[in-house]
C-alpha cells in the first residue's frame, strides 16, 4: 500500500509534507502559489488523511514510505513533524533529494541536558495520555498551540479547523506513533552531516518550536539559509504566506 499523493503545475519538483494531526490540506494556499511555477506534489503521511495505516511506528518506516512516493530530484518542503521526516529521508537516500526547506521544524523537539531550544517531553507526554481519553479535543488543542502568539491567531486557528475538517478523520494509532517520534527523536547527528543544500523558516512567536532554535542550527550547519519571521507562529506559512513565498522561491532559485 501507498502514500497518497496528489500532484499539479510544472516546473522544478517540489514535495510538501505536513505535520502531526494535520493533512495535506493545510498547504493548500500555498501550493496553489507554488504551482503556478513549480511542479507541486502533496503527500499525506502514514494514517493521516487519505494514506493508509499499516501500524508503520518507526520514523525510518516513515521516511521510506514517502520516499517511495517521491518524485525525483525534489526540493522538499516539511512543516513540523514532516520536517523530522523530511531530514531522516534525506540521511537515507540524498541523491533523491535537491534541497529542504524546514518550516518549525526541529531535528529534535524535546529539550534534553545539551538541548534548550526545545519543549518539556511533559508537553507532548500529555497529548499522548490525553488522546486515549477524547482524541478529537486533543487535536483542537494542539491547533490552538500551533497558533498561539500569532498576531491573527484567532482567524488562523478557524482556517485549521476547516482545513482539518475537510480530509478522513486520522487514525489514532498513527497519531500516537507520530508523538512517539516528536517525543524520541534526535536527528542533529544526520543533520550535521547532511551535505544538501538547507533552509529553515521558524516563527518568532512559535510556542513549540522556540526561536532560539535559529542559533544553534546555525552551529549544526553554518551555511545553511535562516529565516525567522516576525509574528509568526507555528504555522508561518499559514499566517504569513506572502514572506514564506518569497523565501521559498529565493531558496529554489539558487539549489
Amino acid at each position: 500500500m501507498t502514500l497518497w499523493t496528489d500532484a499539479a503545475g510544472k516546473g522544478d519538483e517540489l514535495l510538501l509534507i505536513h505535520g502531526w494531526g494535520m493533512n495535506a490540506s493545510v498547504w493548500m494556499t500555498l501550493a496553489r502559489e507554488l504551482e503556478k511555477s513549480h511542479r507541486v506534489t502533496l503527500v499525506e503521511l502514514p494514517g493521516h488523511g487519505e494514506s493508509p495505516w499499516t501500524n508503520t511506528l518507526q520514523l525510518e518506516d516513515w521516511a521510506e514510505q514517502v520516499l517511495a512516493v517521491a518524485p525525483p530530484d525534489a526540493v522538499w518542503l516539511g512543516w513540523s513533524l514532516g520536517g523530522q521526516v523530511m531530514l531522516q529521508a534525506a540521511s537515507m537516500q540524498p541523491h533523491k533529494l535537491r534541497g529542504l526547506v524546514g518550516i518549525a521544524t526541529s531535528p529534535c523537539f524535546v529539550r534534553r541536558e545539551d538541548w534548550e531550544y526545545a519543549i518539556e517531553p511533559a508537553v507532548l507526554e500529555s497529548f499522548a495520555a490525553e488522546l486515549q481519553a477524547d482524541s478529537r479535543k486533543t487535536l483542537r488543542r494542539f491547533l490552538s498551540l500551533q497558533v498561539q502568539g500569532a498576531t491573527n491567531a484567532k482567524s488562523l486557528l478557524l482556517q485549521l479547523r476547516r482545513e482539518f475538517d475537510s480530509r478522513p478523520a486520522l487514525r489514532l494509532s498513527a497519531l500516537q506513533a507520530g508523538l512517539a517520534i516528536l517525543l524520541h527523536t534526535d536527528l542533529r547527528p544526520e543533520l550535521s552531516a547532511l551535505d544538501l543544500p538547507v533552509n529553515w523558516l521558524l516563527g518568532a512567536r512559535d510556542t513549540l518550536v522556540p526561536p532560539g532554535l535559529a542559533k544553534a542550527l546555525s552551529r549544526i550547519q553554518p551555511r545553511a539559509d535562516l529565516s525567522v519571521i516576525e509574528g509568526a507562529a507555528h504555522a508561518p506559512f499559514l499566517s504569513h504566506p506572502g514572506p514564506c513565498l518569497e523565501l521559498i522561491d529565493k531558496f529554489i532559485r539558487h539549489v
